[in-house]
């Protein structure tokens, strides 16, 4: 199973990564840190087949990153991601090992396009009428069980349309709603953070 290496120190752009990687098939690591990052590389560079790399972060920023993982010949595709992005940044980057600059915001679906240029053999179609069907049909499912007040037969509902498509912004919505109704607030606010990261 190819690994992949989440670097950045905002949490819900972690969690974004690591749920569209995983349903990808791809085991995470992640790294709220520049220097996180390398102690992971240092023991599992040899396993680590992409990584995506924030350029601000506080102490250590992304290039400083990079420049390590090029001195520790570490092969590798890498992903910038940047809010502030220059043609300088971009070619220092790429000067540096970058494969891919991503602009933030993204969306799940920019991930998912990413993936599918890097790993083309690897990848799972996800737009395909059958899927989007199923998941539509889980959703609304999800929906009826709200309104009987039925949130355990809800959640399972949307864990079972986030495994077919987990690019549907409505089904995190629908978990955000979920948690608060259940009043499990800090994943309310998570969820609901994930869904406004679509728009």
């Amino acid at each position: 199973m190819k690994k992949v290496l989440v670097v950045d120190d905002t949490k819900n752009i972690r969690i974004l990564l690591t749920t569209c990687l995983e349903l990808k098939g791809f085991t995470v690591l992640a790294a709220s840190s520049g220097q996180a990052a390398l102690d992971i590389l240092e023991s599992e560079k040899n396993n680590i087949e992409l990584i995506f790399l924030d350029i601000r972060m506080p102490e250590m920023n992304g290039t400083e990153v990079l420049k390590e993982i090029k001195k520790m010949n570490i092969n590798c595709h890498i992903v910038i991601m940047t809010a502030f992005a220059t043609i300088k940044n971009a070619v220092d980057c790429t000067k540096l090992g970058a494969t891919i600059y991503l602009q933030k915001p993204f969306s799940p679906e920019r991930v998912n396009a990413i993936i599918n240029e890097l790993f083309p053999y690897n990848s799972l179609s996800i737009e395909d009428k059958t899927s989007n069907d199923k998941t539509l049909s889980y959703i609304n499912k999800a929906k009826f069980e709200i309104e009987k007040e039925n949130y355990s037969e809800a959640f399972s509902c949307l864990k079972t349309a986030l495994s077919i498509n987990p690019y549907n912004k409505d089904i995190y919505l629908l978990i955000s709603i979920l948690n608060a109704k259940t009043n499990n607030k800090k994943e309310a606010l998570i969820f609901k953070k994930i869904f406004e990261l679509f728009n």
